[in-house]
């Protein structure tokens, strides 16, 4: 079967610097498909099996390939697995280690870093694709900033809140809030969103989404973590 033989392939061969649209749909496709995971030892399915590994830019990367097409053109002579995308996912990036796809080919293939990987785990549509402009927000509305803390605050459940206003690669800019839970309790976690919503219904022109401030692979709770103050 010649390249490219599935929709990731098909996806891939779009993909250039800066091309954000097609990269994104890159991981639409990933995040329904599956790669070929290399072995650099152990037999498929052992407890002692380990992956690949490249370093790219002090990135760590796992190689693997998009098709069983692309594993015989490269020539790998050990182990390998398959495994769907979500799943190989989910166990990489919180480690902090991406994909790179089929490093074989002319050009070295394409790497898929850790926050992308997130994001297939997380929902394409929840986690918005990068790289991102995230910056104080520019609304100059103290009316909505106020009704904003006194509905977070009536909640009784949010301990701190910093706010942000981030530019996606693709989509309209959007009010990010990062919120510091008094617990994880899913009840908690409505009364929140409840606010939240309350407050966003003044809210004209741009949309507001919340993050969790503690989160530690979310690039935008660690700016505000690292340059904003609390508002509540």
């Amino acid at each position: 079967m010649a390249f490219p033989a599935n929709e990731v392939e098909h996806a891939l061969r779009q993909v250039a610097p800066q091309g954000y649209e097609a990269y994104e749909r890159l991981l639409e496709g990933l995040s329904r498909g599956h790669v070929w995971m290399l072995l650099w030892q152990g037999e498929p399915g052992s407890p002692d099996a380990q992956y690949g590994n490249m370093e790219v830019h002090g990135a760590h990367y796992a190689p693997c390939f998009t098709s069983e097409e692309q594993l015989r053109e490269s020539g790998w002579d050990r182990g390998w697995e398959v495994h769907a995308v979500m799943e190989i996912a989910g166990t990489l990036y919180p480690d902090k280690w991406g994909l790179w796809l089929n490093p074989h080919m002319q050009g070295g293939g394409v790497g898929v870093p850790y926050l992308d990987l997130r994001r297939i785990v997380g929902g394409l549509e929840h986690l918005m694709p990068g790289p991102l402009r995230v910056g104080e927000p520019a609304l100059d509305d103290q009316a909505f900033w106020t009704l904003l803390a006194g509905e977070l605050g009536r909640s009784g459940v949010v301990r701190a809140a910093h706010r942000a206003y981030v530019e996606p690669a693709l989509g309209p800019p959007r009010l990010v809030i990062g919120i510091r839970l008094a617990d994880n309790d899913p009840a908690t976690v409505d009364r929140m969103k409840a606010a939240m919503g309350r407050a966003s219904a003044a809210l004209q022109g741009i949309s507001m989404s919340s993050v969790a401030l503690d989160d530690p692979f979310d690039p935008v709770a660690a700016w505000m973590r690292d340059q904003t103050r609390p508002f509540l």
